[in-house]
């Protein structure tokens, strides 16, 4: 069993600890969204090596995608209406919704970037 490309085995890192928070937040509120417990299944893919996982994958991916639009699509129009109301807290601290979007675009690019990569592919791909 050959081991997985390095930039495989960070988004299967990645996936891991969004799989640790998915599961704390859930047992948290009391609550499941498909969003949070939908990593679960594409990282048990990866792991085992199925051959829906790279289908799994990309399908989080534009989920992500998805939800990513829509939610600057919505900052975008509160932030024309009033600009001050527009701001993210977390524990006290005021983070910059620059900031924000620079993590997000560089996460979806580096999910992207392995899930359509030829490594990825051939490490995915059935053995016959």
């Amino acid at each position: 069993m050959n081991k997985p490309p390095l930039r495989l085995t960070l988004l299967i890192a990645l996936y891991v600890l969004l799989s640790i928070v998915a599961l704390w937040r859930s047992y948290s509120i009391q609550s499941i969204d498909l969003f949070s417990i939908g990593v679960i299944p594409v990282l048990v893919g990866l792991l085992m090596r199925t051959h829906w996982a790279s289908i799994a994958l990309k399908v989080y991916l534009a989920i992500q995608t998805l939800a990513i639009l829509a939610l600057s699509t919505t900052a975008i129009i509160a932030y024309q209406i009033t600009p001050e109301d527009v701001k993210v807290v977390f524990n006290g601290f005021n983070i910059p919704i620059p900031a924000i979007a620079a993590v997000l675009f560089s996460l979806l690019v580096f999910q992207y970037w392995v899930a359509f990569c030829k490594e990825t592919a051939i490490y995915l791909k059935p053995k016959s």
